[in-house]
């Protein structure tokens, strides 16, 4: 369903091929054709209801005379990690411009998740070289658009400097619309989530490298089973969010990560026990995202990369 000021909400149409859904650029055509403009740009993030990495948001932008998308095109979650891997080639020629920006951990401690996705989403679109005339976000909420008003100031002194933009940037980037599943449905915003989704699992997968016992090469940082048990024995590190009351962050458990930090693990040593508190616009997603961590730890639900996804997709509903 999309949302715009003063238009009533549409339902676009669907492909389905048997049960699935195939995206189309029927959506995107349409906006081009209606709304007068040269380039749209499809938008969707992944990362959110992750415990440890960043938060990425894929950007890709189509024109009218842009080609139907390459055969196989999916939502990311409903795809392998293999058929991911093996179409992000396809997609980066496919696509007249894309990009995928990053929010770390401690941004999104340091902002909150909303504010880190905005971030992130500007980074990404700040990549692209051109300006799209419009975007097509997945979700009913419109977390990419700079906030105005009373809102601006914490934006301009918290995310802006981060972003690497200047101060003074206030400007607010194009358009937005909000579509309910519009990776299910719109081709540019289901490239935009595949392209995210493999660069975010390769940055994880390089990261387990150095920390090896929260078994990130399978679970990408969420909340899999071995990497809540990871949690409550070794602690969070640094590429763990710390304002999400992790397992193994409890007062008591921080102490003792602490003190065996100081037998030698620097990484624990410089980061435990640093806690802040979150924006008010994440405490829903938040105890959403706590109410998941608990079901795994008491049901042991969730494998590596189905269980990866769901919590995903479970704190992507909340906003």
């Amino acid at each position: 369903m999309v949302r715009a000021a003063g238009r009533a909400a549409v339902r676009p149409r669907v492909v389905r091929t048997g049960r699935a859904v195939v995206p189309t650029l029927r959506e995107e055509r349409r906006l081009l054709r209606e709304g007068g403009h040269a380039l749209v740009a499809g938008v969707d993030e992944v990362g959110r209801g992750a415990l440890a990495g960043p938060v990425s948001v894929g950007v890709v932008v189509v024109r009218e005379t842009t080609r139907t998308a390459p055969a196989g095109l999916r939502d990311s979650k409903l795809l392998t990690p293999a058929a991911r891997d093996a179409l992000a080639p396809s997609l980066r020629r496919w696509a007249p411009a894309w990009a995928v920006g990053h929010a770390e951990p401690e941004e999104i401690d340091g902002v909150g998740i909303i504010a880190a996705l905005r971030l992130a989403g500007r980074r990404a679109l700040a990549q692209l070289g051109l300006v799209p005339d419009l975007v097509l976000l997945d979700g009913s909420h419109d977390w990419l658009s700079v906030p105005m008003a009373q809102d601006a100031l914490f934006d301009v002194t918290l995310v802006m400097p981060e972003a690497g933009l200047p101060l003074t940037d206030l400007t607010p980037g194009p358009p937005v619309r909000t579509m309910v599943k519009a990776d299910l449905r719109c081709a540019a915003v289901a490239a935009a989530s595949v392209l995210a989704k493999t660069t975010r699992d390769a940055m994880m997968t390089e990261r387990a490298l150095l920390h090896p016992e929260y078994g990130w090469r399978g679970n990408k940082g969420y909340s899999a089973p071995e990497h809540l048990d990871a949690l409550l024995r070794h602690g969070p590190c640094a590429q763990h969010r710390r304002s999400w009351r992790l397992p193994g962050c409890e007062p008591a458990a921080l102490a003792a990560a602490e003190g065996h930090a100081g037998q030698g693990g620097d990484d624990a040593e410089d980061d435990v026990g640093r806690h802040v508190r979150p924006g008010p616009d994440d405490v829903p997603l938040l105890d959403e995202a706590n109410r998941v961590v608990a079901e795994a730890r008491e049901g042991g639900q969730g494998t590596a990369e189905p269980g990866a996804d769901q919590q995903d997709d479970v704190v992507r509903q909340v906003g």
